[in-house]
């Protein structure tokens, strides 16, 4: 498991333009009407969200011990952004970017 991408978010200024966008480009049908939603594909699903400051694909990659990975960010000239998170169902989570500045995160399944 360690890792290996397992979701990815998709952050915009607009939701409804992305869902436009994403729609027409690779046929996404995101669950609910309108706004944020999320994607299911054979391989990885995908949670698109709006108002988003800092728009982009966000990669969540599995550790099997999540302290442990934050911990070694920073050895490797990394940064962890915030606490980490915990979502039931969604396991635990940190933001961070890479040595040259990259967004990421480390994530341990529920």
């Amino acid at each position: 498991m360690n890792g290996q991408p397992s979701y990815i978010e998709l952050g915009v200024p607009d939701a409804d333009a992305a869902r436009t966008f994403y729609g027409a480009l690779l046929g996404w049908r995101p669950s609910g009407a309108a706004g944020p939603g999320s994607v299911s594909t054979p391989t990885l699903d995908i949670g698109l969200h709006g108002e988003d400051p800092q728009p982009g694909l966000l990669v969540f990659l599995d550790v099997d011990d999540l302290d442990a990975a934050i911990g070694r960010v920073a050895e490797l000239g990394g940064q962890v952004h915030g606490p980490v998170v915990e979502d039931e169902g969604f396991g635990r989570f940190a933001v961070c970017t890479d040595d040259q500045g990259v967004r990421f995160a480390l994530r341990r399944p529920s």
